[in-house]
């Protein structure tokens, strides 16, 4: 079953509070959306996020650095069974608002938005979100470039930057507007992917944006 793990960090001289959420797939079948075996050779990678979320917050903690870290954990494993949830499934994300999933591969969005939404608590003034969402993006920027996306053009530009600084090569993408539409659903708030295949990394941060606590800087 899924688990959300919140680890905290604080600091006496702190002025902000930054949340990391990271996505923790422990295993990435794809569920009854089910991937070809080939793709699936990699796929105890997809907690990644999760565990560099786990390690930046240690090394703040370690390093006693002037600011809160409030940091969550998503963690499941996306595998075919009885219990598994179905295309056409609606469900229910932290705080309440609804998701059709149309496809149980996309479920990487699913437990990032439960973590992102339960962020709020804690009054964040700049969310963090890492993952290994989207196959699109490799497509996009190849296997070692990370697209960057954010609450406006300028927060995802800081935060590539500061990643390319760090030895991360990383990419500020844009966030179109038009393609929202496509998360568009008439039994839920959203739908968890779009039927148009076209921007398919933008379309992963569209849907996460719709759980980020309102008034604070964000980047996926």
């Amino acid at each position: 079953p899924p688990r959300l793990v919140r680890l905290a960090y604080s600091h006496p001289n702190a002025t902000k509070t930054v949340a990391f959420v990271g996505k923790g797939i422990t295993f990435d079948s794809g569920g009854l959306s089910l991937k070809p075996p080939k793709s699936m050779e990699t796929m105890k990678c997809d907690m990644s996020g999760a565990a560099a979320v786990l390690a930046a917050t240690a090394a703040v903690a370690e390093l006693a650095l002037a600011v809160n870290v409030v940091a969550y954990l998503t963690i499941a494993e996306n595998m075919p069974g009885g219990a598994a949830q179905r295309p056409s499934d609606v469900i229910t994300i932290y705080g309440g608002k609804t998701v059709e999933v149309l496809n149980t591969d996309a479920e990487g969005r699913l437990v990032l938005a439960d973590g992102l939404a339960r962020s709020a608590e804690d009054s964040p003034d700049v969310v963090v979100d890492v993952a290994t969402l989207t196959g699109a993006a490799t497509v996009a920027l190849g296997l070692r470039t990370a697209g960057v996306m954010g609450s406006s053009d300028a927060v995802a530009a800081e935060v590539a930057a500061i990643m390319r600084e760090a030895g991360e090569p990383a990419w500020a993408m844009p966030f179109p507007e038009e393609l929202r539409k496509g998360l568009d659903s008439t039994v839920a708030d959203l739908a968890n992917v779009s039927s148009d295949r076209g921007g398919g990394m933008m379309v992963g941060g569209l849907f996460l944006r719709e759980f980020v606590p309102a008034g604070a800087a964000w980047a996926h």
